[in-house]
């Protein structure tokens, strides 16, 4: 019987490049309830590493995991300070 592993999106996600494409898709296909965005944040800290990234954002990598997670409502200033230690900034266009 063949085994199959499980797709994990961070396994992926090799270059800023990627993770900033991910990023933006995840803006432009949110429901508007940041549940997406929120997955591809996690999705990307795990694949630069979470324990690193909490520490650049000045949070404890629980409340990492708990502020990406699909039950978190992170601050506006959270998400901010994720983005930057991820290497990432939020741009604003015209739709």
């Amino acid at each position: 019987m063949t085994q199959f592993k499980d797709f994990d999106i961070a396994e992926h996600l090799t270059t800023p490049e990627d993770m900033a494409e991910y990023l933006e898709a995840s803006f432009e296909e949110d429901a508007g309830d940041g549940l997406l965005i929120r997955s591809a944040l996690n999705n990307i800290a795990r694949a630069q590493g979470m324990t690193q990234i909490a520490r650049d954002a000045g949070l404890g990598r629980e409340s990492l995991y708990k502020a990406l997670s699909s039950t978190g409502n992170p601050e506006f200033a959270t998400i901010m300070k994720v983005m930057k230690a991820l290497g990432l900034k939020l741009h604003a266009t015209v739709v």
